[in-house]
């Protein structure tokens, strides 16, 4: 199952985009992926979310009054860097789309309003292009074990935070305690 979280302010493209996905294959090659979708009006809720929940892709609307998506998507990468990010946008800025691909490093721009097959088959060529990245980092990180270059502890942790990203963040305080609330440092409580 895929976790797809969704982010525009406008309704009905939030609702449009669910309707889609939820009738619509999405295939790519021989893999079939089921997707599981959430979607958000609001940026600031997208990232409270992100926080405490694993995602295989965010789709993100461009121009947004909280937040633009480039910002978001930036934010999203910092939390969990090996999801897909895809920016949906009816705004043909050259300078926006520079901006995502340098900063982001997006899979795909897509331009409102959308093809419907060539949307799913983005989503489907993201997702499968994620596995393949994932795949990879595993093989890689089993080659560095085998020649002792990472422990078994270090590939536990990998391991660990592809599940669940964040898992292995411990923020400490200064008495050796483990804070739960990592903001609550920062308001000096």
């Amino acid at each position: 199952m895929s976790q797809i979280l969704i982010l525009d302010d406008e309704p009905a493209i939030l609702q449009s985009l669910r309707r889609l996905l939820r009738m619509v294959p999405c295939s790519y090659g021989n893999q079939s992926f089921e997707l599981e979708i959430e979607a958000f009006s609001s940026a600031r809720a997208a990232l409270a979310r992100i926080e405490h929940t694993p995602f295989d892709l965010f789709i993100s609307d461009y121009r947004m009054p909280e937040m633009d998506g480039v910002s978001f998507l930036k934010a999203a990468k910092a939390c969990q860097p090996d999801a897909c990010r895809l920016i949906l946008s009816g705004y043909a800025d050259l300078n926006a789309l520079l901006r995502a691909v340098n900063e982001v490093g997006i899979d795909r721009f897509i331009a409102k309003p959308w093809n419907d097959y060539e949307l799913v088959s983005a989503i489907a060529q993201s997702l499968a292009h994620r596995e393949l990245l994932l795949e990879n980092k595993r093989l890689a990180d089993l080659m560095r074990l085998d020649c002792g270059d990472l422990s078994p502890a270090d590939m536990e942790a990998h391991l660990l935070e592809s599940i669940e990203p964040g898992i292995t963040k411990v923020h400490w305080g200064p008495d050796g305690s483990v804070i739960l609330d990592p903001a609550s440092l920062k308001n000096g409580e």
